[in-house]
């Protein structure tokens, strides 16, 4: 590690840093609508964009900066297990390619914004939209921190903020002050400021990547080498655990937590909040298609982002916190004013997702909490405020939990999160696709599965702490190490199935579905299909 601040790489940090900063206030001038003071124009875009800016959104929005720094730091950490990230990026498209563009009409036609506001009108209940909202929120928070995390990881490695026993205010300071940009044209600009800052963000992204995968390997010696040297890194026995430090092929004893992992996580991507929003700011149901013909071009940036992981430890990189690994390899092996452009990729890579999950995370507030429970009679223009505030203080908690818990804090939230998600699959994708699920079923389904996905994280221990060690425990009845997310989610599915049958058979009551088969599969244009809410009821569902 290089004494002292890089001088060169942080300038080149800063300006890129201003430079998207300028972007995302003049983003608020950008496709400015006649009326701006409804969700649909601050939170969802005026739901104007086409197929290449979705792709840079969507882009942005799901390959954080904690992807950049996590994934590839989890190959240094423990070798090719880390590469599930890999298959379930791959798994997510034709995945989302079944319903996204189901849920995009329906919603089109409706208004709705969230996807509690598809639950509430398809199931008939505030309940089980409450459950979906709530999660949601709970599941965004730690993952809004993950991304100052990633900011924070960048500038320790350039040396920013000065030493462990520095003044906390000087140390803080520069996140302090990305805090304060992002929530000043996030708030100005809603969903198109990080619309906007997406096309430098993957840009950047895609250069340090090409550069660092034809670079890096050179300057080593070749694959060859890095494989070697980190195949002998991982034969050595960590003392802690008396088992080898990694490998550089899953073990078959692992395959179970590799394939339930990579599966779960595909199943749960594109039920963050923030992951919907982006697809609901689109224009019409054929970009939604065809972005999911196209987003696999990231899992091909994130194989070659994942190496990055190899050629960390072939370089002797050392680090006692592994999400600096990445940033310290592009310290030691690039010149310093590239190390300013990877830097600076991974600090904006952080920004774009925030302010979308910020966003996410207030039109559930406002929505389903604040209109449905506390004002009902809440006007566009009161909604819209409300989100913008609300934006604001999920981004000061997210500053707060960074700046005062440990880093794995926010890491094992972040995996309770995932796990949280799942279990909103069944109410959101089944109904989809059919209304015969019981709304009373879907929420003890969701209970079920919160609960037993809750305990059981907290039962897994690791090395270094005693609670929320992992995501991966024995599945019942099988005897195999999985993903505890996914184990939920069966237990989930059993309960809402069985309760279905039972409650249809007492003929309890159904709420009331106010969407039409037709609404399904209808395309912007189409008679009867929402694309601009008049003043006086926009933001309101019909």
């Amino acid at each position: 590690m290089k004494d002292g601040v890089n001088g060169v790489a942080l300038g080149v940090f800063i300006f890129f840093f201003l430079a998207v900063t300028v972007m995302g206030f003049l983003a608020a001038r950008w496709r400015r609508a006649d009326n701006e003071h409804s969700l649909d124009e601050w939170g969802l875009g005026g739901r104007s964009f086409g197929t290449w800016i979705t792709w840079f959104l969507l882009g942005g929005d799901l390959y954080t900066a904690y992807t950049f720094v996590a994934v590839p730091a989890a190959i240094y950490a423990a070798g090719a297990s880390g590469f599930f990230a890999v298959p379930y990026t791959i798994l997510v498209y034709p995945l989302i390619f079944t319903f996204l563009p189901r849920l995009w009409s329906v919603s089109h036609r409706h208004g709705y914004v969230t996807t509690s506001d598809f639950v509430r009108g398809r199931f008939g209940s505030k309940g089980l939209s409450l459950a979906v909202a709530l999660t949601g929120i709970l599941a965004t928070m730690p993952y809004i921190a993950l991304q100052l995390v990633g900011i924070q990881a960048v500038l320790d490695v350039m040396g920013v903020g000065g030493g462990e026993n520095t003044n906390w205010f000087v140390k803080d300071l520069p996140l302090l002050i990305a805090f304060g940009v992002l929530a000043a044209y996030t708030y100005s600009s809603g969903l198109r400021a990080p619309a906007l800052i997406a096309f430098v963000k993957d840009a950047l992204i895609y250069i340090v990547i090409a550069v660092a995968i034809i670079y890096i390997p050179i300057k080593l010696g070749g694959f060859d080498d890095v494989f070697a040297k980190a195949g002998h890194a991982f034969a050595q026995v960590n003392p802690v655990t008396g088992k080898p430090r990694g490998a550089l092929a899953p073990s078959e004893a692992t395959q179970w937590t590799y394939a339930t992992l990579a599966l779960g996580s595909a199943l749960a991507l594109f039920m963050y909040p923030h992951s919907i929003t982006a697809t609901l700011s689109s224009r019409s149901r054929e970009v939604i298609r065809r972005n999911t013909t196209i987003l696999p071009l990231y899992s091909l940036m994130l194989g070659l982002l994942a190496l990055l992981g190899f050629m960390a430890i072939a370089a002797g990189v050392k680090v006692k916190n592994g999400q600096l690994a990445i940033p310290q390899l592009f310290e030691n092996m690039f010149p310093d004013w590239f190390a300013g452009v990877a830097f600076a990729a991974i600090g904006i890579g952080a920004l774009v997702p925030a302010a979308i999950m910020s966003i996410a995370a207030a039109n559930l507030f406002t929505r389903n909490i604040y209109k449905d429970f506390i004002k009902p009679n809440a006007t566009a223009a009161e909604e819209t405020r409300v989100s913008k505030i609300v934006s604001l203080l999920v981004k000061v908690g997210a500053l707060v939990f960074v700046l005062t818990m440990d880093k794995t804090v926010a890491i094992n939230f972040q995996l309770l999160g995932g796990i949280w998600i799942l279990q909103t699959f069944p109410a959101l994708v089944g109904g989809l696709f059919t209304r015969w699920f019981h709304r009373w079923a879907l929420l003890a389904g969701w209970a079920v599965g919160m609960v037993y996905g809750t305990l059981a994280a907290y039962g897994v221990a690791s090395p270094t702490q005693s609670h929320f060690g992992g995501s991966a425990k024995e599945i019942p009845g099988i005897g195999q190490i999985g993903y505890i997310g996914l184990t939920a989610f069966v237990l989930n599915v059993v309960v809402t199935v069985v309760l279905t049958f039972v409650l249809k058979a007492l003929k309890a009551p159904e709420g009331i579905d106010e969407t039409k088969p037709e609404d399904y599969t209808a395309d912007a244009g189409d008679p009867g299909v929402q694309v601009e809410l008049p003043p006086a009821t926009a933001g309101t569902s019909h």
